[in-house]
């Protein structure tokens, strides 16, 4: 039962066809569960299933750091046991209902908290999962991605249910059925109605294009290579002047695109930096919005709490995974926020291991991170963008907070090559279509070896472009200002979880306290 929970999980993920076998992953954990085996034994068998679902289904970290990627599988399933654990507590004190209801409540406030704290990895979120199927999930427009965790746990917990009943009863459970037939259904139906009504919604003719290119270049053999980044930038400026047009507005390159350090106080001079601005000067109507790995210096008086003093002098300095926007007279960055624990940050509370992340190829010091989400606005007036670096797309409310500020496009810039050919550039597509859908806006998406593509805020893809090919394409994109439910109230959901994981907490502790107190 433990394998059969682990394998169902990974034949729903991404990028899978059996999507619906998530209905049933955890149904073998219950059953386990309901056999009144001891809380190791549960907690054993738990983390297996956490286990080869973690392994199968994000073994491609490995490609990029061998002992993050398997750190970060251990821990992963690990955290995951948790609310199993809390579930497996209550129903022994508190009885069935409380139990199950407990599971919802506590594994939706394991979610939230994964996707906000220090070593946050929401990868795995399970309203992930119907990324592939977004006009099954269009009402996440209202609930993000914590509103298809609640249907899956529920679609487990009532199909768990009606299995007992069917087993144990000689009744037919008709009320049960109903339950379970409306719980699967009435989500699809929903979504179909909104689907339909999205689809009428773009049908305005946008009046401009926005080109993506897709440069193709091997991030360990080539990108950082001394010599070869000059050529880099004649590649992607000839992919781009392919397909610009008198109607192109915007051109995205992917997550440092600029291959070359940069100094963000002196990039208009920067020697490097020259064809570039060359190449806007020949556009001038035209916007570029780069992937720059930047630093800035700092003195003493007006460093900020990333600053790292120089080992020599009175100097303090911060690199950058930056967004720049530029025309051929100015340019606005943005400084990447979401930074991947181990590789570009290390998290306070893991300060002691900094000699074994960097022994290990991880980081010490780190990128310096922007707390404000600042929209990036063209200077010819056409799309205010929200500017997505590496995996900072896999985050909702992160990314919602854009456009609650103003943003009429969503652009991810990304390099995905560190992974290889494998299902994680495929899954980190197919996740920036909830995104669209939450906040119905357009996403352009640029990656260095792929996918690149266009994404409507009804979730549907358009010019993906295969992995390993350097291309470019382009496409007329309309703006959309309509501010969804998710973006002006946020995750409901995960709130009302919350708060119910604190009730159920304190009820725990008055039935402890009364045990105490009949014990004396």
């Amino acid at each position: 039962m433990s394998l059969a929970s682990g394998l169902l999980l990974y034949a729903s993920w991404p990028v899978s066809p059996l999507t619906f076998l998530i209905f049933f992953a955890f149904v073998p954990l219950l059953w386990i569960e309901e056999q009144g085996i001891r809380r190791s034994g549960f907690f054993g068998w738990t983390y297996l299933s956490m286990f080869i679902w973690n392994l199968s289904t994000t073994w491609w970290m490995i490609n990029s750091t061998v002992p993050g990627g398997i750190a970060a599988i251990l821990a992963n399933s690990l955290l995951m046991c948790i609310p199993w654990l809390g579930f497996y507590n209550v129903k022994k004190r508190m009885g069935p209902g409380m139990g199950y209801l407990s599971l919802a409540v506590y594994w939706l406030t394991f979610e939230f908290i994964h996707l906000n704290w220090e070593l946050s990895w929401p990868w795995l979120t399970i309203g992930n999962v119907f990324s592939t199927h977004p006009d099954w999930v269009q009402w996440y427009e209202f609930t993000g991605t914590s509103g298809g965790t609640l249907w899956m746990l529920a679609g487990n917990l009532i199909l768990f249910q009606l299995i007992r009943k069917f087993l144990h009863t000689t009744t037919f459970p008709t009320r049960k059925l109903v339950l379970c037939i409306s719980t699967f259904f009435f989500p699809l139906a929903l979504s179909y109605l909104l689907l339909n009504r999205t689809q009428k919604d773009m049908m305005d003719p946008p009046l401009t294009n926005i080109v993506v290119v897709q440069p193709n270049v091997d991030p360990w053999d080539e990108k950082f290579v001394a010599g070869k980044q000059e050529a880099q930038l004649q590649k992607l400026i000839h992919l781009s002047e392919s397909k610009i047009d008198s109607g192109t507005a915007l051109v995205i390159w992917p997550e440092t695109a600029v291959p070359v350090a940069i100094d963000e106080d002196s990039m208009k001079s920067s020697y490097f930096m020259q064809p570039v601005w060359d190449f806007l000067r020949k556009y001038p109507n035209l916007n570029l919005l780069t992937g720059v790995e930047g630093f800035r210096f700092f003195s003493e008086q007006n460093k900020t709490p990333y600053s790292q003093k120089l080992p020599q002098g009175d100097l303090y300095a911060e690199e950058y995974n930056s967004a720049v926007l530029l025309d051929s007279q100015q340019f606005h960055a943005y400084h990447k926020s979401k930074l991947v624990p181990g590789v570009e940050t290390l998290p306070s509370f893991l300060k002691f291991m900094e000699r074994w992340f960097e022994k290990f190829g991880g980081t010490t010091g780190g990128y310096a991170r922007q707390d404000e989400r600042t929209v990036l606005k063209t200077s010819n007036h056409t799309y205010e963008i929200a500017p997505a670096v590496c995996y900072e797309s896999i985050y909702g409310s992160f990314m919602a907070k854009y456009v609650l500020n103003g943003a009429n496009l969503i652009a991810v810039i990304t390099n995905d090559g560190w992974w290889g050919n494998t299902a994680g550039y495929k899954q980190h597509e197919n996740y920036a279509r909830l995104r669209a859908i939450e906040t119905r806006r357009w996403v352009a998406r640029s990656a260095n070896t792929g996918i690149s593509c266009f994404i409507d805020p009804a979730g549907q893809i358009y010019e993906p472009q295969p992995w390993d090919t350097a291309t470019a394409i382009k496409m007329a994109i309309p703006r959309n200002e309509v501010i969804t439910f998710f973006v002006s109230q946020g995750d409901i959901i995960s709130l009302i979880a919350m708060v119910a994981t604190l009730l159920v907490l304190i009820i725990q502790l008055i039935y402890f306290m009364r045990n105490m107190v009949r014990r004396g």
